[in-house]
């Protein structure tokens, strides 16, 4: 309400009831398919996948169109918006029962997925009605709608039995087609809508509308929704069929037990409101995510048989939980979540009173997702661990993450507000006698950071910067030896039992470098926008996705490629972790330390890749384990080996590198910048020079690691490359970490220079090994290419913070020195960061290249001829623009001319 006398309360009952009813029908409509598709699945013969695909495509229309009709009923109003898309949805679920195949299926699935959308239509309508002390109320009300969802399993296995699935699809079409014409002729315009409408003011623009959707607290708004929308509504899919398979119950006794669920998750979402206005949505939150954590906790137990080796002998006993457990964790489970939706949409009306149509939209969006994107992951993760509470495992984890994201949030909050207080103030009130607030603080965000000035770096920054770069490099080593786990793992996968073509492994080998550099474009701007301890952390527990992912998939012959192609996506993270790590540790570090800085953080990193290489051939030689780790794998030879260790061997390392991140890193505040502010990298032409000769150096390094081992084996079947394989990587890395201060010292452009024509050498040389056959040759050379990618890994960089010195210097010489040197550091962080991503891409067309042409000539020497021919052409831009007389770094370089005249603070 802003500003227009207060609607009476007969007119607020009815917008709430006639909403509240409307949205019930659709919310029955929309999860039509958790009865009736059982009985299509039988009727056309559908996989888990297909049968998976076809309850969550309504889901999807539902989710996506939440955003659209969010924005156009605060253009249109509600009373018109919501009429008619509870017509159309009753029109497109009547098409229904004219489908006869599994794409018409699908096609008007997609229509009965509109009736989805009509939360974000009733949430915009009702809040207009009521004062904001009363909204969390109503808006709870409204949203017990979803016990729709709880009619549909109620009634409509009786319906199904007495007339077909084709009944159903009838009897509720007709009925929300119904409630749609009654809803245009008895609801009323919102207040809002008919005062604008009443005085002739033009609705929003769609801009005005989107504008809150940059804020980062919408879309943590949005993950909340994801799981305690998103995940109610994809078990309330997933639920009958878990319990036909797990149970062995019959289709009714199923529904009726998934209807308990979804009943609770429901109709005590009035109670949510109630809740949320009385203690803070907030409040509610805490209770829903800590009750979440603990009943999720159980249904993921899986069943399990324990022996205990008592003094008397043997001591069994099992775990299970039995249906009407089962039934009463979920209801339990149901109801907490029932208030987390209530709290989650308090929120909204109160932080964007003037956008609920547009936030709403977007939060709906998200949620709805969640019940698209969750069933599918179900199915996914039950193929791949076998273990049908593996559903429950995952929800348990998005809820982990979700109440961290929200605490962290509030603590900072709330350090925003009261900071220094907070600092003040003793771990335990038993402390305060003994608490030394000078000795025990920490503050993780640093205002004051000048590393130019010698006193400020002697006396604390060196110290501060040290130990930030000590904590990146293993947190940067461990996601390049999950990034390139792929090199080791593929090469084995034929030897236990795994038929893939030739060509379907280098793409294996090539994906995570697809994944990795795409990856890195968008990390390549986090580190400002998140600070660098958060986007750390994040990043590093990341890696735990993959690791595990592998760790499992592996253990079964009988996995789909599909799903070795999205894990090998996945380890993607590793690669866009680099980005992030280097433009963070590039702000700790005076000009003069840089190119050394960013060289340990970078070699020391991309040693992860050796380290992989070295130890994942030991570690899958034993099971590390034990019965946790899953049995071995039977070899063609009649040996064993655990495969499942070159994921699992990387778990603790990556729990402890996160935690160290958390605890002891730092973000300065100088730092951070938007999007837009560093976007100006796009329109610097030395951007896109270093990103063409950062392709040529780490491309080609990350490129070769991941070829290295698969090349080696189909080149020379008879020699063990394997063994010997990480020593590349390993040479790459030092030569990296050591050379840094070469660059320092003579200049990057330089050093650049000669590392380019070593390259050409070096490939020439091994092309000739491959002519004649001869591996120590073809070895030696390219240990020499792996030693020159990593000193050009080092100079590049070192060059990128002298280039924009000047640059800089010349394009703002209006600026004062402390603006420029501001703006040339970030501008360099950003250029780092963005050269990584696209020099991450030589790590997918290198292996893909050698694919390429061993398919079309039957030798990978094409490939390395077009290799060589690049390096001619970064030679020649590095000469022409960069060290040639006349050149952006000739005098800088030598002595002749400073970078810019950029004093310390």
């Amino acid at each position: 309400m802003t500003g227009q006398q207060m609607p009476s309360r007969a007119d607020q009952q009815r917008a709430l009831w006639l909403s509240t009813i409307s949205f019930t029908l659709c919310f029955a409509v929309w999860t039509i398919f958790s009865i009736i598709g059982l009985s299509i699945k039988d009727e056309l013969g559908l996989s888990e996948f297909e049968y998976g695909l076809l309850i969550a495509t309504p889901v999807l229309t539902g989710s996506l169109t939440r955003l659209i009709l969010g924005v156009w009923t605060e253009r249109y109003g509600g009373r018109l918006v919501f009429a008619a898309q509870m017509i159309l949805t009753g029109a497109a679920t009547f098409a229904l029962t004219w489908a006869d195949s599994y794409a018409t299926f699908l096609l008007a699935a997609l229509g009965v997925g509109l009736a989805g959308g009509s939360f974000i239509i009733g949430v915009a309508y009702v809040s207009k009605w009521y004062p904001q002390a009363r909204q969390g109320t109503a808006l709870g009300v409204f949203g017990m709608g979803n016990v729709g969802a709880a009619v549909t399993k109620f009634l409509a296995p009786f319906v199904l039995i007495a007339w077909g699935w084709q009944g159903v699809a009838e009897i509720w079409a007709a009925g929300i087609a119904i409630m749609g014409v009654i809803f245009y002729l008895v609801a009323r315009d919102d207040p809002d809508f008919a005062a604008r409408r009443a005085k002739g003011v033009a609705a929003p623009s769609l801009a005005e509308q989107f504008a809150p959707l940059k804020n980062l607290q919408v879309w943590r708004f949005s993950l909340y929704y994801f799981f305690v929308f998103g995940g109610f509504v994809a078990l309330a899919l997933w639920l009958p069929h878990y319990l036909v398979q797990v149970y062995n119950v019959d289709v009714r006794t199923a529904g009726m037990a998934a209807a308990a669920f979804s009943l609770s998750a429901s109709v005590f979402r009035a109670y949510g409101g109630v809740l949320s206005d009385r203690f803070g949505a907030r409040s509610v939150m805490y209770w829903t995510f800590g009750f979440s954590l603990l009943f999720l906790f159980m249904l993921s137990y899986p069943p399990t048989d324990y022996v205990i080796r008592g003094k008397d002998g043997p001591i069994a006993f099992s775990t299970e939980m039995d249906l009407w457990p089962f039934v009463a964790t979920t209801f339990a489970l149901g109801f907490f979540m029932s208030l987390g939706k209530a709290a989650v949409f308090r929120h909204i009306p109160i932080y964007y009173p003037n956008h609920v149509g547009s936030v709403g939209g977007l939060v709906g969006m998200i949620g709805g997702l969640g019940g698209f994107i969750l069933p599918i992951v179900f199915g996914v993760l039950l193929d791949v661990t076998g273990i049908w509470t593996s559903a429950f495992l995952l929800l348990f984890l998005i809820v982990l993450v979700s109440m961290a994201w929200m605490h962290l949030s509030i603590r900072a909050m709330e350090r925003q507000a009261q900071g220094v207080a907070l600092d003040r103030l003793p771990n335990f009130p038993e402390l305060a006698e003994v608490h030394d607030p000078e000795r025990t603080v920490m503050p993780h965000l640093i205002e004051d950071w000048r590393p130019e000035d010698p006193k400020f770096w002697a006396q604390t920054g060196q110290r501060i910067a040290k130990r930030n770069l000590w904590i990146s490099i293993p947190a940067l080593l461990l996601a390049f030896a999950v990034w390139m786990v792929w090199s080791v793992v593929v090469a084995q996968l034929p030897s236990i039992g795994f038929a893939f073509t030739q060509d379907q492994l280098f793409w294996l080998a090539a994906l995570p470098a697809l994944s990795g550099a795409t990856l890195r474009i968008f990390y390549s701007f986090m580190v400002p926008i998140f600070g660098g301890r958060l986007w750390t952390t994040l990043s590093t527990a990341s890696l735990l996705a993959p690791a595990l992912g592998i760790g499992y998939a592996v253990q079964n012959p009988d996995t789909p490629y599909l799903i070795f192609a999205v894990l090998a996506l996945l380890c993607g993270f590793g690669g866009g972790n680099f980005a992030s790590s280097m433009a963070n540790i590039s702000f700790f570090f005076p000009r003069a330390e840089k190119g050394n800085a960013m060289a340990l953080n970078a070699g020391l990193g991309n040693l992860g890749v050796s380290v992989m290489q070295f130890l994942v051939p030991l570690a899958i030689t034993a099971g590390v384990f034990g019965a946790l780790g899953g049995p071995a794998q039977e070899l063609s030879d009649g040996g064993r080996i655990w495969m499942q260790n070159a994921g699992f061997i990387w778990v603790p390392f990556i729990l402890a590198s996160t935690a160290a991140a958390w605890l002891g890193m730092n973000d300065i505040a100088d730092a951070r910048a938007s999007f837009r502010e560093q976007a100006v990298i796009f329109t610097r032409t030395h951007n896109w020079v270093m990103c063409l000769l950062y392709v040529g150096t780490f491309g080609s390094f990350i490129g070769y690691s991941a070829g290295f081992p698969l090349l080696s084996k189909l080149a020379f079947p008879e020699v063990d490359a394997l063994k010997y394989v990480f020593l590349g990587p390993l040479v790459g890395a030092l030569s990296r970490a050591g050379t840094g201060w070469l660059s320092d010292k003579v200049g990057g452009a330089r050093v650049t220079f000669w590392v380019f024509a070593g390259m050409i050498a070096s490939v020439l040389g091994v092309i000739w090994a491959l002519q004649i056959g001869s591996f120590a040759g073809f070895f030696a050379f390219f240990i020499a290419l792996f030693f020159f990618t990593g000193v050009g890994n080092a100079s590049t960089f070192q060059m990128i913070p002298v280039i924009m010195r000047k640059e800089v210097a010349r394009l703002a010489p209006d600026r004062d020195a402390t603006e420029q040197r501001r703006q040339s550091e970030r501008e360099a962080a950003a250029i780092i960061a963005f050269t990584s991503a696209i020099g991450g891409y030589g790590g997918f067309f290198i292996p893909k290249a050698y694919g390429t042409s061993i398919g079309m000539t039957g030798s990978p020497l094409a490939a390395l001829w077009a290799f060589l021919a690049f390096y001619v052409v970064c030679l020649a831009v590095t000469w022409v623009v960069y060290t040639r007389r006349g050149g952006l770094l000739h005098d800088v370089e030598r002595g002749r001319a400073p970078a810019a005249a950029i004093p310390a603070e």
